[in-house]
């Protein structure tokens, strides 16, 4: 399960570096953003999440049954009280492995918002929550 979560730590470090560019997208008149100046952070930062997701995050007995695994693509926006919205898989494994990581996104808690010139602001975030039975 460790190796579950690190797994998923160092993709996360990975997608929040590879875009450089900011993208302002317009939606329900609020600018949601790609890349701000402060990134949002699940609190307590990233060994908080991993202990989060060791908690809560449950192997389908499906999956289990059939040995299937994988990397669920989350998508969801941070908005600027922290609230977590229109969480979705964006890249899909297995029914039940989508299910269940959308599931624990919608369990945590407030995120530190992200923030552009001081203020937050709604912030795309994908979180790849890896499903491996080693």
């Amino acid at each position: 399960m460790k190796k579950l979560i690190l797994l998923s730590l160092m993709a996360v470090l990975g997608l929040m570096t590879a875009s450089a560019q900011k993208t302002v997208v317009s939606q329900s008149k609020q600018n949601v953003y790609d890349m701000v100046e402060q990134m949002p952070e699940f609190p307590g930062g990233m060994p908080a999440m991993i202990d989060f997701l060791q908690a809560n995050l449950k192997y389908p007995e499906d999956a289990i049954k059939q040995n299937v695994g994988g990397r669920v693509l989350v998508m969801f926006v941070v908005e600027p009280d922290g609230s977590l919205s229109n969480v979705g898989v964006a890249r899909k494994v297995f029914p039940s492995l989508d299910a269940e990581a959308i599931r624990v996104v919608k369990t945590m808690p407030k995120w530190k918002p992200g923030k552009e010139k001081g203020k937050p602001v709604r912030v795309n975030f994908t979180l790849p929550v890896v499903f491996s039975r080693k």
